[in-house]
């Protein structure tokens, strides 16, 4: 029994360490480079990405993020996603529990 309790405990806690690690990705696909604005909180940060290159371990509580410095291409990510630039949007590669697929929610005005 109490071994039974032990291994439960230590899949919960190793199960609970993963998410608390989990963080944002983002490839971009396209075949030009995107400037992307992440903000979070009261803190913007700037990057510039260029085709191929993958933006990894941002947002580990969520953000905004904006493409090409434009307001109606912001998309709200909560800090798990793994996502791509393609066509100049932002998608959901996974993971692969993520509810929808598609263009990630968009937060910018219409």
């Amino acid at each position: 029994m109490i071994a039974k309790t032990l291994v439960a405990g230590l899949v919960a806690t190793a199960l609970s360490a993963a998410h608390a690690f989990a963080v944002v990705s983002i490839t971009n696909r396209d075949d030009k480079e995107h400037k992307l604005t992440v903000v979070e909180g009261e803190t913007r940060t700037e990057h510039v990405l260029k085709p191929t290159q993958v933006l990894e371990g941002i947002c580990p509580k969520g953000c905004v993020i904006r493409l090409n410095d434009s307001e109606n291409d912001e998309y709200e990510l909560e800090g798990t996603e793994v996502v791509s630039i393609e066509e100049g949007y932002l998608y959901y590669d996974g993971p692969e529990d993520n509810p929808g697929t598609g263009d990630a929610t968009k937060s910018g005005k219409q």
